[in-house]
């Protein structure tokens, strides 16, 4: 499958396209498409320009994740992952990172700052109905199950 892909503007040529790392990834690396250094104090939150536009096929999502790394080694999360990039939506991608550890975290430009997924999704139609068909479950939920 292909997507169209452009850049912002000229200034981040020199960053990669989001790429896989191994032929298994099943997200692709973004890039901080920064000119200075981003700080990114303890229990404090920044929004990370990718310097990137997609335009995806209706009935497809972009998932903005939490690159694995920088959440166990640094405490740094996509504050809202998954985050859904609309197929609608032409603006440029932005990361919400948030730094749940105790220390400064520095973004510098070019450095791996989260990873997307493109996934299929359906379009549904609610149909209200006056009850639900029962389940062994039923409304048993927050573990329920014992788990």
């Amino acid at each position: 499958m292909e997507i169209n892909i452009t850049r912002i503007d000229n200034q981040n040529l020199d960053l990669p396209l989001p790429k896989y790392a191994s032929s298994g990834s099943a997200g692709m690396d973004i890039y901080a498409a920064i000119s200075e250094p981003i700080t990114i104090l303890p229990q404090s939150t920044a929004l990370i320009p990718s310097g990137l536009a997609i335009s995806l096929p209706h009935g497809f999502e972009c998932q903005v994740r939490s690159r694995s790394g920088l959440a166990a080694k640094n405490g740094i999360f996509a504050l809202n992952a998954p985050g859904t990039i609309d197929s609608d939506y032409r603006g440029e991608i932005k990361v919400i990172l948030s730094n749940f550890s105790n220390q400064p975290f520095v973004i510098n430009r070019g450095d791996r700052i989260a990873q997307i997924v493109i996934a299929r999704y359906e379009s549904i139609r609610w149909n209200e109905v006056d009850n639900l068909d029962r389940t062994e479950r039923g409304s048993g939920g927050f573990g329920s199950t014992g788990f």
